[in-house]
This record gives structure tokens, sequence and C-alpha cells, in this order.
């Protein structure tokens, strides 16, 4: 996910919840603080699946680096295995 994918479509999801807060409440300050509560769960979300991508690519660089070396037996110089 890029930083500029997010930031559009936070700012189109904030944008959204706004309009909608303010369409049921018809209050300015009940929409901006919905809005603010939009922005901050936006972003702890975002810190989540930035943490959830690095501790993934640390799981499986582990899992890559810690395999059983393969079974199959090299080849001889003559192309014959021992």
């Amino acid at each position: 996910m890029y930083l500029a994918q997010f930031l559009v479509g936070m700012f189109l999801t904030s944008s959204a919840v706004g309009l909608w807060a303010y369409a049921a409440t018809g209050s300015v300050w009940s929409a901006v603080g919905w809005t603010i509560i939009d922005l901050v769960i936006l972003q702890v979300a975002y810190f989540a699946f930035v943490i959830r991508l690095v501790y993934k690519r640390t799981t499986a660089d582990a899992a890559a680096n810690s395999a059983p070396p393969s079974h199959v037996k090299p080849f001889h110089r003559d192309g014959t295995h021992s």
C-alpha cells in the first residue's frame, strides 16, 4: 500500500463520515468529532497494517532460513548420485 493511496482513501473516507454525521445529526461539531474519531481509527489501523507486514516478512525470512536441507543429493562430476 502506497502512502499516496492511503492519504486519498483516508481523505475520502473522512469526508464521507463527516458528511454522513452532519446529515444525521445536523451539528457541525458532532460531524467534526466523528471525523476526528475516524481519522484516529484509520491511522491506528494503518500502523497495525505496517507492523503486520514487517512481522510477516521477518517470520517468512526466519522460516526460509530454518528450512531443513533438501533430500535431493547433489550430482557428482560423472553425473551420478551417491
